[in-house]
């Protein structure tokens, strides 16, 4: 792998709480070890992971599902409106080299199933647990570790 790892970051649109916690903790490590995260760049999980990056200087990308970028959270380094809809989610798998999910509904579970389909790893955190085909972490520092792990970027 040449250049900065990129981990797709992946969970409810409606996240608070400890799910927000979580995820803008993910943020924050993969950035921390020079890692870009990739998210739907809108609220919940994606502008929590977008938030923690951006607290330690790193970067954001985010992929809206619309036309508008004026809808993207404020804590993205860069926002690419797509047209898409939900379809977006597999831009945004297909975007990095290994995806974390933070909890979830079922928009999450297709990221999910999507990532494995072209052979994404997947790491969970407090979500969907889909037996060997996925990692399950039970901290942020874990999935982040399992994350890079898997791709090789120690």
């Amino acid at each position: 792998m040449s250049g900065a790892p990129y981990i797709s970051v992946v969970g409810s649109g409606r996240a608070s709480g400890e799910l927000y916690a979580l995820a803008r903790e993910v943020g924050r490590l993969v950035a921390g070890r020079g890692g870009v995260v990739v998210c739907g760049g809108l609220g919940g999980v994606m502008e929590a992971a977008a938030r923690g990056a951006a607290e330690v200087g790193g970067t954001a990308i985010g992929l809206l599902p619309d036309e508008d970028r004026r809808r993207a959270n404020p804590y993205l380094s860069y926002s690419i409106p797509t047209g898409m809809g939900q379809a977006r989610n597999l831009a945004v798998v297909c975007s990095g080299d290994a995806v974390v999910a933070v909890g979830g509904e079922y928009g999450t579970l297709s990221e999910i199933g999507l990532a494995r389909k072209v052979g994404r790893p997947v790491v969970v955190l407090r979500g969907w647990e889909l037996g060997p085909h996925v990692a399950v972490a039970a901290t942020p520092e874990e999935a982040v570790e399992r994350a890079f792990g898997m791709i090789g970027a120690l």
